[in-house]
């Protein structure tokens, strides 16, 4: 069981007999009564959002999945690919049920495949991935290190904001879980 205090982004809660994924929570304190925490939560099954209000000490429970290394083969634009490291048996997971985490998945990439009541519902990155920069505006002569920031494509389609001395073919590291830019790895020069 779990409380809304404990929330966070990416917890998965079981509501109404669903499982669904926290995408957002902010603790909103009433004047005379308790806490509420107010959520937009993402259906694993079906991939709706809804927002809810739960009381801050309400007991919910959490869903039972099973959690499954595998390793990312290709998509075909609706669906992806999946291999199990141990049986080498494939799956494929729609685009929808796969989400945001499309954006910033490579191929080859091992991840958790996420599997509730047999049915794979999703798939969970590693919290930090290297990719190429595909596309993106070049520097101009005198940007600082500390200065603005510019959006980059990289090769899996995600955008990312980066530092103005990010160039196209780079090699960049991003946190997959805000998609935000932590470090240059490779230059392309």
């Amino acid at each position: 069981m779990i409380t809304p205090n404990q929330f966070k982004r990416g917890t998965k809660v079981e509501v109404d007999g669903e499982p669904y994924v926290v995408v957002e929570y902010l603790h909103v304190k009433m004047g005379r009564g308790g806490a509420n925490v107010r959520t937009k939560l993402k259906s694993l099954l079906t991939g709706n959002v809804i927002e809810k209000n739960f009381k801050s000490d309400e007991k919910l429970p959490q869903p039972d999945f099973e959690e499954k290394e595998m390793q990312y083969l290709y998509n075909d634009g609706e669906n992806y690919y999946f291999m199990d490291n141990e049986t080498y048996e494939q799956i494929t997971i729609s685009r929808n049920e796969i989400g945001e985490a499309a954006l910033f998945m490579p191929e080859n990439l091992n991840v958790t495949v996420l599997i509730y009541k047999g049915k794979p519902v999703g798939v969970e990155l590693p919290n930090f991935v290297e990719l190429e920069v595909a596309e993106t505006e070049p520097g101009v002569k005198g940007d600082t290190v500390s200065g603005g920031s510019k959006p980059a494509k990289v090769v899996t389609g995600g955008v990312v904001q980066v530092p103005l001395f990010i160039s196209e073919g780079d090699v960049i590291k991003i946190d997959t879980r805000d998609g935000k830019y932590i470090e240059r790895v490779k230059s392309s020069k």
